[in-house]
């Protein structure tokens, strides 16, 4: 007998584990490492990576409870109201702000993977 999607700690854990990295790494006074415009970009890049990434965890996680498409949603929604969260915390830790433009890159980025996982759906569907 197959588990409920709820109850399945192996679909809950992944994306749980990367908001507790995130906010880790969002309480540390400095990430800089000194590369000036390249570690500018390669954060911002992180940035987007990460956020796509938690997207896809939540979808995983969604999927197969509320179908592929309504996941993508909700997995799209969680994370950018995670970014938000995030870019909050940082506004409490020394050294660190929150930003409105990262909260649109870490959007943008859970963005693209709803939006590549709603396209991944819908092409299942129709094939």
């Amino acid at each position: 007998m197959d588990m409920p999607p709820l109850r399945r700690v192996d679909l809950w854990l992944p994306p749980l584990i990367l908001m507790a990295v995130i906010f880790y790494l969002s309480a540390q006074p400095n990430l800089d490492s000194g590369l000036g415009t390249i570690d500018t970009v390669g954060r911002k890049l992180v940035h987007f990576g990460e956020y796509a990434l938690l997207c896809a965890l939540w979808w995983r996680a969604f999927a197969s409870g509320v179908g592929s498409r309504r996941a993508a949603l909700v997995a799209f929604a969680l994370s950018s109201l995670y970014a938000a969260s995030d870019e909050f915390h940082q506004g409490f830790v020394e050294t660190r702000n929150g930003s409105p433009v990262d909260w649109a890159i870490d959007t943008a980025g859970a963005a693209a993977a709803a939006l590549w996982l709603r396209a991944r759906s819908r092409t299942r569907v129709t094939a």
